[in-house]
């Protein structure tokens, strides 16, 4: 889940990059200032005729409607949807994330996203008495220097001192895989997810980013990709990567599901975000799935001025829909809403983990935002649980500002849906701190526990290359209690720096 500062043609027509998250940068209409709808006054805006072409297409699936977003807005200040409030005293890097610069020394790493080494249905798995961790870690000072690292340590133990690393899990050279022409020109590693398969082994799935180089052809494309990872404990207590196995391209978007980098910035437009990443594994009934973030395609409800007509991506009443209508077109930023078609997309896999259908999203957010990250999904008490980050500074939503942080949260009845937004908007966490705040939080991700009604919810704590003694680590985990459609922040729940499961 990381987005490159791309080239730009002019900064009148096109969004201009800007670093909000530590080695994550989001697209900006100018500046922080001015992008996200709430972060500027509404003046007066003449009547617009509401056209005769509207028509009502949910595409049959989900979407996060405007309707939903306003009243996420509206929420956000209760209770029971804080991220908490920590100690900023008490943060620590994580001890163990060392790695080296371009010159060999040894530095202290940033680590941002992270993710455990799952079960098939997402408790966190016990590979051999450990509890095993895959981040994205990078020196502090260079934001393409983005990798998967792992990090481990024995299964109870909660401290951050705990937290051993083993590296980097893929060599340079690995990525040299006979006809895999993707995955032979990555440049990046993003997010993703790991599960331990039925034979005990290391599966992982990520995002293989491509460069940004125009002249070279590449548009920084993202593409899931899956390897097995091969560890082994040499001696008591330390783990180590042996090499990968079956590493291989899954997919790159497809046009009528989902949204190509070709259709994104073809005719040399790169105006648009581009996004195919963040692989979530999941089994069900013997099935294996990939959910994923995706933007939608020709055949689900593409991007572009007819998005404004479709009265699905209001959601609400006629009368509301012809009010949010005249504000839609009045809105400063309208021209950037016509490419704003962030989904939840999901394909199953075959036995072998290579692609075996293209299946419709689980949700879009068409004219809200282009940016719904991190997908992550389990089944709990016969209910399919759904979550995804977002910022205010991507959406285009009254009441909603560029420090605005969420997750949000849909439920179904089985794992293709129909989804339905939890607490009424699907509004599950928020937090409104300053990006420069150590305490800054993010990539904020629900684990469920083998027992009891409540996930913990890890994330990455301080933004990449702020300060020089402080670097993104480990944020202290947290409790969500679930109860069917309704969720909450359990007081008081707040955990070690990294804890994956609770006592």
């Amino acid at each position: 889940m990381k987005i490159k500062n791309f080239s730009r043609k002019t900064a009148a027509i096109m969004m201009a990059a800007t670093m909000l998250t530590g080695g994550t940068s989001v697209f900006a209409s100018g500046s922080e200032s001015d992008y996200g709808n709430g972060t500027q006054p509404t003046p007066p805006t003449p009547a617009v005729e509401t056209p005769s072409s509207v028509f009502n297409d949910t595409y049959g699936f989900t979407h996060l409607t405007r309707f939903d977003a306003l009243k996420i807005a509206s929420q956000q200040k209760e209770s029971r949807y804080q991220v908490p409030q920590f100690d900023a005293s008490t943060i620590r890097n994580i001890p163990s994330a060392k790695g080296k610069d371009t010159n060999g020394n040894t530095i202290d790493l940033d680590v941002w996203d992270t993710w455990p080494l799952q079960n098939a249905d997402g408790t966190v798995a016990n590979y051999n008495g450990y509890e095993v961790v895959f981040g994205l870690a990078g020196d502090p000072k260079v934001s393409s220097d983005t990798f998967i690292y792992l990090f481990y340590k024995k299964a109870g133990d909660q401290s951050l001192d705990a937290w051993k690393n083993a590296g980097r899990v893929f060599k340079d050279n690995d990525k040299m895989v006979p006809n895999d022409t993707i995955l032979n020109n990555q440049s990046e590693e993003w997010s993703g997810s790991a599960t331990m398969t039925k034979e005990g082994k290391v599966r992982l799935f990520y995002t293989n980013r491509q460069p940004w180089d125009v002249d070279k052809g590449f548009f920084g494309k993202q593409t899931l990709t899956t390897a097995q990872i091969n560890v082994s404990e040499p001696s008591n207590g330390t783990l180590q990567i042996n090499g990968v196995e079956d590493l291989k391209s899954i997919f790159d978007g497809d046009g009528k599901m989902y949204q190509t980098v070709d259709q994104a910035f073809r005719a040399g437009d790169y105006s648009d975000n581009h996004t195919l990443r963040d692989p979530h594994y999941v089994e069900d009934n013997g099935h294996k799935y990939l959910v994923f973030e995706a933007n939608t395609g020709s055949e689900t409800g593409y991007q572009g001025q007819s998005m404004f007509s479709n009265k699905a991506y209001y959601g609400g009443d006629d009368e509301f829909f012809k009010s949010e209508y005249q504000k839609v077109m009045n809105n400063p930023s309208r021209n950037y809403m016509t490419i704003a078609n962030g989904a939840l997309g999901i394909i199953e896999l075959n036995n072998d983990y290579s692609l075996k259908k293209v299946m419709k999203p689980l949700i879009a957010s068409n004219t809200v935002t282009d940016e719904i990250e991190r997908a992550n999904i389990f089944e709990k008490d016969g209910k399919w649980y759904l979550f995804t980050d977002t910022r205010g500074a991507k959406m285009f939503v009254d009441g909603v500002d560029a420090e605005d942080i969420y997750m949000l949260g849909y439920v179904a009845d089985s794992i293709d849906g129909p989804y339905k937004p939890l607490n009424g908007s699907g509004l599950v966490l928020h937090q409104d701190l300053n990006k420069r705040d150590v305490t800054w939080n993010y990539a904020h991700f629900a684990i469920p526990q083998v027992k009891g009604n409540k996930v913990v919810i890890t994330s990455y704590m301080t933004n990449r290359g702020f300060y020089t003694d402080h670097h993104s680590t480990f944020a202290p985990s947290f409790e969500v209690e679930i109860n069917g459609s309704e969720t909450k922040v359990v007081p008081n729940s707040i955990l070690e720096q990294g804890q994956v499961t609770s006592n």
